[in-house]
């Protein structure tokens, strides 16, 4: 399994989407479901946002984490100072561990970079024991993610390459309503429930939204870096237009949707 997720370094991925994965944590946690005792694994850990959140839990026995690229997995060892949290580098779609060996596999902001996502979720099931939970969340990119959409929109008003960008986002694996509940039952799981999770994101003023795209974060901070100094300049100061709105700039917040889905295993 590749994912299609582009990491420059840690530092900028925490800016650009780190700090909202760990807003997100929380609701994607009561969601879920926990309970005394258990052996959670974290699917996609990025630089640790579930899997610290869910270290705030002192009932739980274990904690397992794996992500696929080894700059998260870096700097999710860097932080860790519990030592119930085991982080490792690993594929989603053949996870190291046996059956049955968890209670609960969660994934945040995962499913969605994974072309074989099925895959990723049958392995999820594998690794939970009887009667354990799987739950997923994923962006709603398409009508979910105002903050976001609004730069990529301008972005592909302005070029073809903008456009075709913008095409992808929006429908990547797992983001349509239903979708990750009918994988979720094609994979044999039962009592699957999806629903609609809700953060704001809150950016101080127009260079905290921008800087981790200018430096090349992400898909649209990977595509930036392809335009001359010309073009780059012209697509930043129409976002920076869509982002003032015409008043001065200064502290703006989104709303921001994700679906989220869980289901029990046989």
């Amino acid at each position: 399994m590749a994912s299609i997720f582009t990491v420059h370094e840690a530092s900028g991925y925490e800016q650009l989407m780190g700090r909202w994965s760990e807003r997100l944590a929380l609701p994607f946690i009561d969601f879920a479901g926990l309970a005394e005792g258990e052996k959670i694994l974290d699917v996609g850990c990025g630089t640790g946002s579930l899997t610290f959140a869910l270290a705030r839990h002192a009932g739980l026995s274990e904690i397992g984490a794996i992500d696929f690229s080894p700059v998260f997995v870096a700097a999710a060892n860097r932080r860790n100072t519990d030592s119930r949290i085991t982080i490792r580098q690993a594929d989603a779609c053949d996870l190291p561990f046996e059956n049955g060996r968890f209670d609960r596999a969660m994934a945040l902001l995962v499913l969605h970079f994974v072309p074989e996502a099925g895959k990723a979720v049958a392995e999820m099931r594998r690794v939970v024991r009887p009667g354990g939970v799987v739950a997923a969340v994923v962006w709603d990119h398409l009508g979910g993610m105002s903050g976001m959409r609004m730069m990529i929109d301008t972005v592909a008003a302005l070029s073809e390459g903008g456009r075709q960008l913008r095409n992808r986002y929006c429908f990547q694996p797992m983001m349509r309503p239903g979708e990750m509940k009918r994988t979720f039952v094609e994979q044999g799981l039962a009592d699957v429930t999806e629903t609609e999770l809700m953060i704001r994101m809150d950016y101080r003023n127009f260079d905290d939204y921008w800087a981790p795209i200018a430096a090349g974060e992400g898909p649209l901070g990977k595509y930036m870096t392809t335009l001359d100094k010309g073009e780059h300049a012209r697509m930043t100061a129409a976002v920076r237009d869509a982002y003032e709105a015409g008043q001065p700039d200064g502290p703006r917040s989104f709303a921001n949707v994700a679906w989220a889905c869980r289901g029990v295993a046989p």
